[in-house]
This record gives structure tokens, sequence and C-alpha cells, in this order.
């Protein structure tokens, strides 16, 4: 493999601090491919090896790499709530299909303060009556609150599932006006 090739798959990652817990973030060359909830050292160490074994190459620690150090001030502008969207390039490679489909319409069509039912999302890419099938694919989204997955609600009012923790989603919603902040 030349230098070339090998830079193609390089793959950057650093933890940042956020209200919610530690996020971890890694990208590619072609932009930021994955946000991992929670990422105390076992889960970042779990999240990285599937990321070498989907992209191949071995993740590199890399907080000062231009992409990730923009993402970084994004995310933490985005918890102080001085951002309400992000810049930033996306790697759209651990996802495909239907589910791609889904989270594309998500990111750029639900957003910063607004809720969107799992229905009416299934209706915007053109399967109304595909509910359950948009809950998969916000369970399989690799770019959680960059891809706003946490904005996406049961039709009844119901606050739905979410892979990082029903209190994680709470947080987020909370975080943008659409639910009152906790108690506690």
């Amino acid at each position: 493999m030349d230098s070339h090739a090998r830079d193609e798959q390089r793959i950057v990652w650093s933890v940042v601090g956020t209200d919610i817990g530690p996020l971890l973030l890694a990208a590619t060359p072609q932009g930021l491919v994955n946000v991992v909830f929670h990422a105390s050292d076992p889960v970042r160490d779990k999240a990285l090896g599937r990321l070498a074994s989907r992209l191949g190459g071995e993740p590199a620690e890399a907080p000062g790499s231009p992409l990730l150090a923009e993402a970084i001030r994004q995310v933490e502008a985005y918890f102080a709530g001085e951002r309400h969207d992000f810049d930033l390039p996306l790697d759209w490679s651990l996802i495909s299909g239907f589910n791609r489909q889904v989270l594309r319409e998500l990111h750029s069509g639900v957003p910063f303060g607004s809720v969107v039912a799992y229905g009416d999302l299934a209706g915007r890419v053109g399967a109304p009556g595909a509910a359950q099938a948009v809950g998969v694919a916000m369970g399989s989204n690799p770019l959680p609150v960059v891809v706003p997955c946490h904005r996406v609600v049961e039709s009844d009012g119901g606050i739905g599932g979410f892979g990082g923790g029903l209190e994680t989603k709470r947080k987020l919603l909370a975080l943008e006006g659409v639910l009152p902040e906790p108690l506690f």
C-alpha cells in the first residue's frame, strides 16, 4: 500500500468532555465519521476497534488535527448554548441504504429546537408507514448529536428510545429548549 492509500484510510480521534459525559469523536480525511457516547476507556477502545475493522487502518489519537479541533470547538459551543448546528464535513461510510437516506434527511431537515415523529420522518424519505425502520436507522446512527437523532420522538408525544440512554436524550432536548430542564 502506498503512502497515499494509507493516508486515505487514516482515522484520527479524540475524546471531549460534555454535559452528557465524554464523547469520542473520530474522523477520516473525508470528515467526521463517528461520535460515541459515554466514551470511558473501555467504550472508547471497543469503538476504535470497530472503526479499525470497518474502515481499515489503526486509529490515532490526534486532537490537534484541523478537522477534529474544529469538531471539538463546535461540540463545546453547542453544549455551551452558543451554537445551534454543526458545520462539519461528514463521512457517511459507516452507514448505507435506507438508514443513510433517513439520517441525511434528519441532518438537513430537522433544525435545532424542533422535533419530528418517526413516522413523519419516514414519510419525508418516501416510506410512509416505515416508522419502525426509522427507529432502527436512529439506533444505527454513527454520528449522534451532530446528526441529531435525539430530535426524533414518538407521534403520541413520547420521547422514544435512544442509543445514548433516555437521560442523555432528555438533556439534549432540554439544551435545545424542547423539554424543560430536569429538576434533578
